[in-house]
């Protein structure tokens, strides 16, 4: 199990982080609450484990 971000994209193609540290059914859940509110904005689930080792 691993942790999830949940991203954002704006009308410009801008990519925004905003929340991270999720489990995947909470991080899915707030996705979908956001698309829910009827913005222009895309967002989408990714998990953290994919993120290159600094």
């Amino acid at each position: 199990m691993g942790t999830f971000r949940v991203m954002r994209q704006d009308d410009n193609g801008n990519r925004f982080l905003v929340a991270k540290g999720l489990a995947e059914a909470e991080a899915r859940r707030l996705a979908a609450e956001f698309e829910a509110r009827g913005h222009k904005q895309m967002y989408w689930v990714e998990s953290e484990s994919a993120d290159p080792a600094p």
